[in-house]
């Protein structure tokens, strides 16, 4: 069926419904398909910082945010066998005086749930349901997809949104060859009524160690506390979010770590564990009318908290560019690359340097961690390097 005008996504993750929503609110027509049966994201918390919130709150999601989301106070560092705490970054208030937006933390369920609420009322019937893209094919003219079901559809355009394992990137550019980092990630949510007072607190802390790294914050209004570690290790080499792991798996990876990082662990019902891989960047994101965004084109290591964040900017800036140059793909993919390419590259760039210092040798060492956050963590340096990241506006850029 011809759809003239039409855009059509790939993938209704938070990237694909950011660049749906964002379209929508621009007049143009979008419809975005989704392999899965139901609409959701993973149990897993999201960190948005200014330069994301920043987008989520032009398109108009400020309030709807505002109902799920936790505001910290600040990040704090804690060395993994002592616990010594040092005060690393202050958020809150403070954040949102420096950027203009706030630094969110998120179940990713409810940031899903905002976004597609948005798309829903804007067009209720945009986000369609069991749709795994098996083909695509293009013209000049439009681009036409093939699903499992038989079903075809054809638009003007395609945004591969379909995340790390990108159908839509297979299609254009082949198949990937991702490297194995050597670290496996374990993610869980934690009930925060089942925590110690003093662990159940609005702060994100960061535990630091000499093979392994663990990060926990609160969301859904403080009602649950995410759980996400790192460890090295060469065992696991399985590259999906959707595996379970054992409670005893994940604690013998943390040997020797201080009783609030077992706390935690001993009150997690099912971790989920993954193993972390590397891929070369792209010469290129897009081909005739068809563009990818996201993990689909640039994965980042989760050493910056930026993934998301990245799928968000990178639909507005989408939009943006279709808005202007509809009749002309080439200059409208051409100038989105162009806008994202060297932001992106430095993100992901940034995220895979971070892995050195989180897994430093030296942080065996009490005395070396004390050395480490003074040189490395402490807030003026820290801005130094983070300022470019968090001012970004991708709301603001020439289009």
């Amino acid at each position: 069926m011809a759809a003239p005008g039409k855009i059509a996504v790939i993938g209704a993750g938070i990237g694909g419904l950011a660049a749906a929503l964002a379209l929508l609110r621009r007049g143009l027509d979008v419809d975005v398909y989704e392999q899965a049966p139901q609409l959701g994201e993973v149990g897993a918390g999201i960190q948005i910082s200014s330069n994301g919130s920043r987008v989520l709150y032009a398109l108009g999601l400020e309030q709807a945010l505002d109902a799920v989301a936790v505001l910290p106070s600040r990040r704090q560092i804690r060395h993994w066998s002592t616990g010594e705490t040092w005060d690393w970054l202050e958020l809150g208030a403070a954040t949102a005086k420096r950027y203009g937006t706030p630094h969110l933390m998120l179940h990713r369920a409810d940031l899903h749930g905002v976004l597609a609420n948005a798309v829903h009322r804007l067009k209720p019937d945009a986000v369609h349901l069991a749709k795994r893209c098996v083909g695509i094919a293009q013209s000049k003219e439009h681009v036409e997809v093939v699903f499992a079901d038989g079903a075809r559809v054809s638009a003007d355009y395609l945004v591969g949104a379909d995340g790390i394992h990108s159908k839509v990137r297979e299609h254009l550019f082949g198949h990937d060859k991702p490297e194995f980092t050597g670290v496996v990630a374990w993610r869980a949510v934690v009930p925060m009524a089942s925590l110690p007072p003093h662990i159940s607190r609005t702060v994100g802390t960061n535990w630091l160690g000499p093979k392994g790294h663990v990060l926990h914050y609160p969301i859904r209004r403080g009602e649950l506390m995410n759980f996400i570690s790192l460890v090295e290790r060469d065992d696991w080499r399985i590259e999906s979010w959707t595996v379970a792991g054992t409670r005893d798996e994940l604690a013998c990876d943390y040997p020797g770590w201080h009783p609030d990082v077992h706390a935690i662990i001993e009150n997690i019902t099912i971790p989920f564990k993954w193993a972390l891989m590397v891929r070369a960047p792209m010469q290129r994101w897009s081909q005739g009318r068809i563009t990818l965004l996201g993990d689909a084109c640039h994965p980042i290591l989760p050493f910056l908290g930026q993934g998301g964040v990245m799928a968000i900017e990178d639909g507005y800036v989408i939009a943006a560019c279709l808005e202007k140059y509809f009749d002309d793909p080439a200059t409208a993919f051409a100038r989105y690359e162009d806008i994202r390419k060297e932001r992106t590259a430095a993100v992901v760039r940034t995220a895979h340097a971070n892995r050195a210092q989180v897994f430093s040798p030296a942080l065996a060492d009490k005395a070396a961690i004390a050395v480490s956050v003074a040189r490395e963590w402490q807030q003026i340096r820290l801005r130094e390097r983070l300022d470019w990241l968090y001012a970004y506006d991708a709301t603001a850029v020439a289009i």
